[in-house]
């Protein structure tokens, strides 16, 4: 009887891992237990958190290709000492790379902080040169997120400059970072640790994980309780999600009751699981990652296994398997935008195994040197296709696409997706608020004051220089002659008393005299790393010498 072999154009991806003196070695990976990806990349850099002493720090590095070793003054094995991002006060749990600016980073650390980072190319041009000294990076912008941990950060898909943040206070909050003061929205009713978020491609619906065992979606721009509230994965330990492209479903992955690693599959509309794949018995986390060529890649942390399936017809069909020895701690994908595509490369990741970082290209062989249209779909650009204002004002665009051949933008045709808006039925709440009901569920647009934006983080073109970050002050316009005076029994504005003008100014001039002190600070223990790294390489020399005269 005739076998029949489901056609597919992937059918026969298979991951090419590069050579030695391609990877990045001598990585000094974080050793907090906190459960994230602890890597991250953009079209040009990678961001790793770091094991540092003296506070948080988390490492800035160029991109490795599986294709070609890194230029010459770029070592492939880091020196013992390298320039680390610092300005957190406790270790650094995630990073995230602005999808419009390859050299723009967000990270969250357990003080409490989200801080914004801007990296110049030049900043990595002596690197290894007899001369070279290692200097620290220093954030742009500084945001006072929560009085607890910050486990996940995470870019808008869509709109600049907007930015999600997970904490200890079982919230996320949603950042215009032209105006940090104060969070735009307050997304609350998680009973208990975020594991994960995700937004869907227009960003105006996010999903979460959490340690109670519960999906939920929201609205990010309305804050307030979910919109939808669905049962997980049976057991407790690290669920994750990802939204699958264009389509109204979601992925996620977890542990049964039986602690067997699943993958799952949800619709939105109301958070109905379709089909759950039992994947095996590891005890590691295993992180899914979404490409375009509707493809799903499940990497496992404890195994060095990648399993990657594709999404067709309401079916996950297993494709392959790339298989290491080399158990990885995390692991991170390119954008697709940055991917090499003479060499079919339909996906790149980067995989932290030990002490090194090593690029792992996917890969459909093809014989013919052109562009192979029917595996590269465009992929989301660099450009954004709302400002943050727009965003928070109510407006869904869809994402601008660039086309892998030649470079040209596009405006994804596929239809905007709607929030879905049934009431959830009442045995299924675990909410003590209850959830409105479908007329109660419009989308206002969002009061907001007139600011003057100063965030220039777009990306830079290649005929102007990219503006400077260091002057992040953003200075807030008057208020317009319509809005009613807060004190209507004041006819006149009182004047400012000499005495508290003269104890604001004692006030700036300390703050002033602190962070120069600060500043000093953070240069002795830089000092003194550095004595303790030489230290050590010099107690390793003499153990070395005693033991060959031996």
């Amino acid at each position: 009887m005739a076998r029949f072999v489901r056609a597919s154009k992937y059918r026969h991806v298979f991951g090419h891992l590069g050579k030695k003196e391609y990877s990045i070695d001598n990585v000094k990976v974080t050793g907090s237990a906190w459960d994230t990806n602890m890597i991250a990349a953009s079209g040009s850099y990678l961001s790793i958190n770091w094991n540092s002493s003296g506070g948080g720090a988390f490492a800035i590095l160029p991109l490795a290709s599986p294709f070609a070793p890194l230029p010459h003054h770029l070592p492939s094995k880091l020196p013992d000492v390298i320039p680390l991002a610092r300005g957190h006060t406790a270790p650094v749990l995630d990073t995230v790379w602005n999808p419009f600016d390859d050299s723009v980073v967000a990270s969250g650390g357990e003080d409490g902080k989200v801080l914004i980072w801007k990296v110049e190319e030049s900043q990595f041009d002596a690197w290894g040169g007899d001369k070279w000294v290692p200097v620290d990076f220093d954030p742009v912008a500084r945001v006072d997120a929560s009085p607890r941990k910050i486990g996940q950060v995470l870019f808008h898909p869509t709109a600049a400059h907007v930015l999600a943040s997970a904490s200890g206070e079982h919230t996320v909050k949603l950042w215009d970072l032209n105006n940090t003061d104060n969070p735009k929205s307050t997304l609350v009713g998680h009973g208990d640790t975020i594991q994960s978020l995700a937004f869907n491609t227009t960003g105006n619906l996010l999903v979460t994980t959490c340690r109670d065992r519960k999906l939920r979606l929201f609205d990010p721009r309305t804050g307030g309780v979910p919109v939808r509230v669905g049962e997980g994965h049976g057991g407790i330990k690290g669920a994750r999600v990802t939204w699958m492209g264009e389509r109204d479903k979601i992925a996620t992955t977890g542990f049964s009751r039986m602690s067997e690693r699943q993958v799952g599959i949800w619709e939105t509309g109301s958070l109905a699981n379709e089909r759950t794949l039992n994947v095996d018995q590891s005890a590691g986390v295993v992180m899914p990652f979404w490409s375009d060529n509707n493809i799903l890649f499940l990497a496992g942390k404890g195994d060095g296994n990648i399993r990657y399936y594709e999404y067709e017809g309401d079916q996950l069909y297993a494709l392959d398997e790339h298989k290491s020895s080399d158990p990885q701690r995390g692991l991170c994908f390119l954008p697709r935008r940055a991917l090499n595509v003479s060499e079919c490369e339909i996906a790149r990741a980067y995989k932290v195994a030990g002490n090194t970082i090593e690029p792992i290209a996917f890969v459909v062989p093809r014989r013919a040197d052109s562009f192979q249209s029917d595996i590269f779909p465009p992929a989301p650009s660099s450009e954004p296709a709302l400002s943050a204002r727009e965003f928070f004002e109510g407006k869904v665009a869809p994402p601008n696409l660039v086309n892998l051949e030649n470079g040209t933008i596009t405006t994804s045709t596929s239809p905007l997706p709607s929030i879905p808006l049934p009431s959830i039925p009442p045995s299924t709440r675990t909410l003590s608020t209850p959830l409105p009901e479908p007329a109660q569920v419009p989308i206002p647009p969002t009061p907001m004051t007139k600011r003057t934006e100063t965030f220039p983080l777009p990306s830079p073109s290649p005929a102007q220089p990219s503006p400077s970050l260091h002057s992040f002050t953003p200075v807030p316009s008057p208020l317009p002659a319509s809005v009613p005076d807060l004190k209507p029994t004041a006819t006149q504005p009182e004047p400012v008393p000499a005495q508290k003008v003269e104890v604001d100014t004692k006030l700036q001039e300390e703050n002033a005299k602190l962070n120069a002190e600060l500043r000093e600070a953070r240069a002795m223990i830089r000092t003194l790393e550095l004595q303790v790294e030489a230290m050590r390489a010099n107690a390793q020399r003499a153990a070395k010498a005693l033991l060959e005269q031996h």
